[in-house]
């Protein structure tokens, strides 16, 4: 076998390769890690984060991982962040607030600085998974963790849903129970919301190589039981938002290459969801389709542009919605409108066009660098799991358009850290070999700074 010289990799680029794959996250690392997982699953128990101490609980927990990051920076003698897309457009978000707070813009100026805090810590979550899940051991325990917790609490939701006494975990009464309770969330659509995120990460895990025989089996049960509580959940939006989720995988799985397997995986994923839905519902569960009046999210969406256009530029305010609708409120309810049910409309209407138009390039850019994700996701942890965070990301996005999951701290956080884990640049796309005329010609670029490449920014302490 004769191997050409004319292909070679570059000697920096492997041993800076080298090096990431082989450091350890050390104690502060894997601390930052679980604390993080912790967070997330403590906002989900806690009813969704929406209580003023569950809130506060939250926030306090992104605050003590912050600054244990910032040790983390202090003890390794260096600052580090790594080249993310999503943080430019995050960080100029956060100066908006700003603006409105220093001019005074918002109409309750008190909540806009309570909502403020929940985007700092929605920060946060994104900064600690785009810094600390990154080498290969740190992103597969981030997704064991986050497939066992999604797989219990399903099944957990499940055996409430079928126990069914009004209440959460069968001893609390929320303030306000509109009878749509599902697992911890008083409303079943916010449930939905949390499972579209968390089920692409089992699935993607099932249809791959990384794992084999009882555990692969094991995460497909997972990601089979987790999808069929949306639809038992009887969340419309969840379900559409599921199916488009699938689509998406489809395209991205067979876009390059046709896989038998993978298809015939998929196959019978989606015959086990049906099975175990009419098994358990007998088919009751497709009657929820019926029950939506589009007319009132319509009306409100109409109503929220009427808001949109006396103050285009810079918006009512961050959380200020439910304050100044009623005065535009174009029909009768005997009901509180707390949300546009529709995340578009109501960032439209808090944060105007400048708001709108971050939040677009945000979107975009997460998109830009998410969707190469999709070659290997087969074999690699960091492909695997930013294609998985990628199409969480899809399904929550699609469902924001008829509900507001991205206003429930828990939905916001998860999804920020997806977005983080999508966006990020996987370890792989280092060893890409160079091309060159000769290896005498390679050795002369030997000195040069293999981090020309943008993947992080350093500066010595």
């Amino acid at each position: 076998m004769k191997m050409s010289s004319h292909m070679v990799v570059h000697p920096t680029t492997s041993v800076a390769l080298g090096r990431r794959r082989g450091r350890k996250p050390g104690f502060l690392g894997w601390a930052l890690v679980f604390g993080l997982c912790a967070i997330l699953i403590f906002a989900v128990m806690a009813f969704g984060a929406v209580d003023e101490w569950s809130t506060f609980t939250f926030e306090a927990g992104a605050a003590v991982l912050f600054l244990l990051w910032v040790a983390k920076q202090i003890v390794s003698e260096r600052i580090k962040l790594l080249n993310n897309p999503l943080y430019l457009p995050t960080v100029l978000f956060f100066g908006l607030i700003l603006v409105q707070l220093a001019l005074r813009r918002p109409a309750y100026l008190y909540v806009t600085k309570y909502e403020t805090l929940k985007y700092v810590s929605y920060g946060i979550a994104l900064l600690i998974a785009t810094e600390c899940v990154t080498e290969d051991d740190t992103r597969r325990r981030f997704a064991q963790i986050m497939s066992i917790f999604g797989g219990i609490y399903a099944f957990f939701s499940l055996v409430q849903a079928l126990s069914s006494n009004s209440k959460i975990f069968w001893i609390h009464s929320p303030k306000f129970n509109s009878g749509m309770i599902f697992g911890s969330y008083v409303n079943h659509n916010h449930y939905a919301g949390l499972m579209e995120m968390l089920t692409p990460i089992p699935f993607v895990l099932s249809m791959g190589h990384l794992l084999k025989g009882g555990k692969r089996a094991l995460a497909g049960f997972c990601a089979g039981l987790m999808a069929t509580t949306i639809f038992i959940s009887g969340s419309r939006g969840g379900m559409i938002a599921f199916i488009f989720e699938a689509v998406l995988f489809g395209a991205l799985a067979f876009g390059k290459r046709r896989s038998p397997r993978v298809a015939l995986g998929s196959m019978a994923v989606c015959f086990f969801i049906l099975a175990l839905l009419f098994f358990l519902d007998k088919g009751q569960a497709l009657s929820h389709l019926g029950d939506l009046e589009p007319g009132i999210r319509l009306n409100i969406t109409k109503d929220s542009l009427r808001m949109f256009s006396r103050r285009p530029v810079l918006g009512w305010g961050l959380g200020t919605f439910p304050t100044i609708y009623p005065r535009y409120r174009s029909f009768y309810t005997n009901l509180f409108i707390n949300e546009a049910h529709n995340d578009y409309a109501q960032l439209l209407v808090e944060t105007g066009l400048l708001g709108f138009g971050l939040m677009l390039w945000f979107l975009v850019r997460l998109y830009q660098y998410g969707l190469p994700t999709s070659r290997r996701w087969e074999f690699q942890w960091d492909w695997a799991l930013s294609l998985a965070s990628l199409l969480g990301c899809t399904g929550i996005l699609v469902h924001s358009f008829v509900d507001f999951n991205l206003q429930i701290p828990a939905n916001a956080a998860l999804f920020y850290v997806l977005c983080g884990l999508a966006a990020s640049k996987p370890l792989e796309t280092l060893s890409k070999p160079t091309r060159t005329r000769s290896i005498s010609d390679e050795s002369t670029r030997g000195h040069q700074d293999p981090s020309g490449n943008g993947d992080s920014l350093e500066w010595s302490t």
